[in-house]
Protein backbone atom coordinates (compact mmCIF):
# COMPACT_ATOMS: atom_id res chain seq x y z
CA UNK A 1 0.00 0.00 0.00
CA UNK A 2 1.34 3.24 -0.81
CA UNK A 3 -0.25 6.95 -1.18
CA UNK A 4 0.35 9.52 -3.51
CA UNK A 5 -0.22 13.42 -3.51
CA UNK A 6 0.33 15.31 -6.83
CA UNK A 7 1.50 18.85 -6.55
CA UNK A 8 2.43 22.12 -8.67
CA UNK A 9 -0.51 22.24 -11.33
CA UNK A 10 -1.80 25.50 -11.92
CA UNK A 11 -1.91 27.92 -14.64
CA UNK A 12 0.68 28.58 -17.81
CA UNK A 13 0.66 30.07 -20.86
CA UNK A 14 1.50 28.23 -24.26
CA UNK A 15 5.24 27.77 -24.63
CA UNK A 16 5.75 28.05 -20.69
CA UNK A 17 6.87 25.41 -18.59
CA UNK A 18 5.51 23.31 -15.34
CA UNK A 19 6.77 20.88 -13.00
CA UNK A 20 4.62 18.93 -11.03
CA UNK A 21 5.70 16.58 -7.86
CA UNK A 22 4.13 13.35 -6.57
CA UNK A 23 5.07 12.70 -2.61
CA UNK A 24 4.54 9.19 -2.11
CA UNK A 25 4.40 7.27 1.35
CA UNK A 26 3.09 4.17 3.46
CA UNK A 27 5.57 1.81 1.49
CA UNK A 28 8.88 1.27 -0.32
CA UNK A 29 8.80 3.40 -2.60
CA UNK A 30 12.25 2.09 -5.29
CA UNK A 31 9.75 -0.93 -5.40
CA UNK A 32 7.40 0.69 -7.79
CA UNK A 33 7.34 1.85 -11.42
CA UNK A 34 5.79 5.48 -11.32
CA UNK A 35 3.13 6.96 -13.67
CA UNK A 36 1.83 9.81 -15.33
CA UNK A 37 -1.38 9.87 -17.13
CA UNK A 38 -3.90 12.82 -17.56
CA UNK A 39 -7.37 13.43 -18.23
CA UNK A 40 -8.39 16.37 -20.27
CA UNK A 41 -12.14 17.65 -20.21
CA UNK A 42 -14.67 14.85 -21.71
CA UNK A 43 -11.78 12.64 -22.24
CA UNK A 44 -10.72 9.41 -20.81
CA UNK A 45 -6.96 9.02 -18.94
CA UNK A 46 -3.78 8.68 -20.76
CA UNK A 47 -0.63 7.93 -19.99
CA UNK A 48 1.66 10.04 -20.52
CA UNK A 49 4.60 8.82 -19.42
CA UNK A 50 6.42 5.83 -17.29
CA UNK A 51 9.52 5.29 -15.14
CA UNK A 52 10.48 1.87 -13.75
CA UNK A 53 11.98 1.15 -10.88
CA UNK A 54 15.16 0.89 -12.35
CA UNK A 55 14.93 4.12 -14.29
CA UNK A 56 13.96 3.15 -17.69
CA UNK A 57 11.31 5.96 -19.25
CA UNK A 58 8.61 5.67 -21.93
CA UNK A 59 6.36 8.31 -23.10
CA UNK A 60 2.96 9.28 -25.03
CA UNK A 61 3.86 10.24 -28.48
CA UNK A 62 2.01 13.50 -28.23
CA UNK A 63 4.67 14.53 -25.34
CA UNK A 64 7.38 13.04 -26.20
CA UNK A 65 10.68 15.64 -26.26
CA UNK A 66 8.25 17.99 -24.26
CA UNK A 67 7.65 16.42 -20.99
CA UNK A 68 10.21 14.67 -18.48
CA UNK A 69 9.62 11.63 -15.92
CA UNK A 70 12.08 11.59 -12.88
CA UNK A 71 12.32 10.02 -9.24
CA UNK A 72 14.26 10.52 -6.37
CA UNK A 73 14.31 7.62 -4.33
CA UNK A 74 15.96 9.55 -1.76
CA UNK A 75 12.96 11.44 -1.20
CA UNK A 76 9.87 9.41 -2.26
CA UNK A 77 9.02 11.60 -5.02
CA UNK A 78 8.42 11.38 -8.88
CA UNK A 79 8.27 14.48 -10.62
CA UNK A 80 7.28 15.37 -14.58
CA UNK A 81 8.43 18.32 -15.80
CA UNK A 82 6.57 19.76 -18.60
CA UNK A 83 8.36 22.35 -20.99
CA UNK A 84 6.97 24.13 -24.42
CA UNK A 85 3.26 23.24 -22.96
CA UNK A 86 0.23 23.64 -25.37
CA UNK A 87 -3.39 24.29 -25.09
CA UNK A 88 -4.24 20.52 -25.93
CA UNK A 89 -2.15 19.73 -22.44
CA UNK A 90 -4.72 20.83 -20.71
CA UNK A 91 -5.76 18.20 -17.90
CA UNK A 92 -6.14 17.14 -15.06
CA UNK A 93 -2.49 14.98 -14.06
CA UNK A 94 -2.58 12.18 -12.06
CA UNK A 95 0.15 10.21 -11.32
CA UNK A 96 0.41 6.66 -10.40
CA UNK A 97 2.65 3.41 -8.92
CA UNK A 98 3.02 -0.37 -10.03
CA UNK A 99 4.06 -2.37 -7.12
CA UNK A 100 6.75 -4.58 -9.23
CA UNK A 101 5.92 -7.55 -7.00
CA UNK A 102 2.02 -7.79 -6.84
CA UNK A 103 1.18 -5.60 -9.92
CA UNK A 104 -1.41 -3.71 -7.58
CA UNK A 105 -1.46 0.05 -8.95
CA UNK A 106 -1.99 3.10 -6.87
CA UNK A 107 -3.28 6.41 -7.57
CA UNK A 108 -3.18 9.46 -6.41
CA UNK A 109 -6.04 12.53 -6.90
CA UNK A 110 -5.11 14.50 -9.21
CA UNK A 111 -3.85 18.23 -10.04
CA UNK A 112 -5.48 20.37 -12.49
CA UNK A 113 -2.81 22.24 -15.28
CA UNK A 114 -4.27 24.52 -17.62
CA UNK A 115 -2.78 26.27 -20.39
CA UNK A 116 -4.17 29.26 -22.51
CA UNK A 117 -4.11 32.99 -23.03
Amino acid sequence: QVQLVESGGGLVQPGGALRLSCAASGSNFSHYAMGWHRQGPGQGRNLVGRITATGRTTYADAVKGRFTVSRDNAKNTAYLQMDRLKPEDTAVYYCSALSIFTLDEYWGQGTQVTVSS
